[in-house]
């Protein structure tokens, strides 16, 4: 049976991943480190001192409003493990370990491509977004983009009979851009979903959309790419498919036409191209989408002894000289600094809520400042 989250448990969450400098990584070492989400609130103080700048906490009461806001919104909060949490995101690196959603309870989210492409579509690129996107909705795939102007548009607006998904960078409240909030109200209308990881309010930033860009990705069985220019976002979200190990899809344009050297630059690199979604279907169709991804699912906290864990002065400054703007293995971190893998977790945990290093396909990257 797939449990399902008490409210005070959802509450715990919530609070968790709200607070300060909680990314998904981090609030999964936090709970694999102190065993549960409950203990890692408790524990979050001590370690947002140790991190050496102020840091904010969310309250019971931030959680609660939050929750309750999105209630009369007629959306909710999805935890990782349970049965509204999409099977394909719980495969892909720095899961979100909860998701806000409204409206999709009908959607077969095992059947997903997601398409994307050119904010300046062309008249042909929107023509061929429709095209494959009709097609797909036909043969029983739900299309999933992120709600963006000219291509995504044309893919959400040709699949809302069918299904589709849109992947926000914001708040809930916060649609981007504005003139597609009829859009999403239609989305809903249809059965659609609506689909982010951020709080109600939140103002997308422009860092903000390539994380809204890995669950594109992530939700999706493969994704098409209709015209991108070279340096796109379009690009970075085929990008991120092929580190989840999802299949990647181009239509191929004119080389006369700057909105198509992404799309062929990806298919030289070994996109499969496609001409219709039949190509797609073809490639994926016979796929079980409950296929073994790159990444485990199964999470199991770490629930090793706690004594004598406290990292001392001289621990901290070992590692941070031996940190550095390349990518480092913990394991590497270990070997070169001999300090005890608990006080390097606690070290680690501190310098991560500090903002003074981050995670990148699971190594370790000190940033400006660390």
């Amino acid at each position: 049976m797939t449990p399902t989250l008490t409210q005070a448990q959802r509450i715990a969450w919530l609070r968790l991943v709200r607070s300060d400098n909680v990314g998904p990584v981090t609030f999964r070492q936090l709970v694999n480190r102190f065993g549960s989400v409950e203990a890692a609130l408790d524990a979050l103080p001590a370690l947002m001192r140790g991190a050496g700048r102020p840091l904010r906490m969310t309250t019971q009461a931030q959680a609660e409003d939050e929750i309750a806001a999105l209630d009369r919104l007629g959306a909710r909060i999805v935890a990782m493990g349970e049965a509204d949490y999409p099977d394909h995101l719980t495969h892909i690196p720095a899961a979100p370990p909860i998701l806000t959603i409204a409206g999709g309870r009908n959607l077969d989210w095992r059947r997903t491509v997601a398409i994307v492409g050119a904010r300046n579509a062309s008249a042909a690129g929107a023509k061929m977004t429709r095209l494959l996107t009709t097609d797909l909705g036909e043969a029983g795939y739900v299309v999933v983009s992120g709600l963006a102007r000219g291509i995504d548009t044309s893919a959400h607006r040709a699949s809302l009979t069918t299904g589709t998904i849109a992947v926000l960078a914001g708040g809930l409240d916060c649609i981007y851009p504005d003139e597609n909030i009829p859009l999403a109200s239609e989305i809903l209308g249809y059965g659609g979903a609506l689909v982010t990881e951020m709080p109600l309010g939140w103002e997308p930033r422009a860092r903000d959309f390539p994380r809204r860009n890995r669950l594109v990705s992530g939700l999706s069985l493969g994704t098409v790419v209709v015209e991108a220019a070279k340096r796109s976002g379009s690009l970075i979200t085929a990008r991120l498919a092929l580190e989840q190990n999802r299949d990647v899809f181009a239509v191929p344009g004119s080389p006369l036409d700057p909105r198509a050297e992404g799309g062929n630059a990806l298919i030289q690199q070994g996109a499969k191209l496609i001409t219709s979604a039949a190509d797609i279907i073809e490639s994926i169709g016979s796929a079980d989408p409950r296929r073994t991804m790159l990444f485990e699912a199964e999470w199991q906290p770490d629930l090793s002894p706690m004594a004598d864990a406290a990292p001392g002065a001289d621990e901290r400054s070992q590692l941070l000289t031996a940190l550095s703007t390349t990518p480092t293995d913990v394991e590497e971190l270990l070997a070169q600094t001999a300090i005890a893998p608990q006080a390097m977790q606690i070290l680690l945990l501190e310098l991560d809520l500090a903002g003074q290093i981050e995670w990148s396909s699971g190594q370790l990257v000190a940033l400006r400042g660390a």
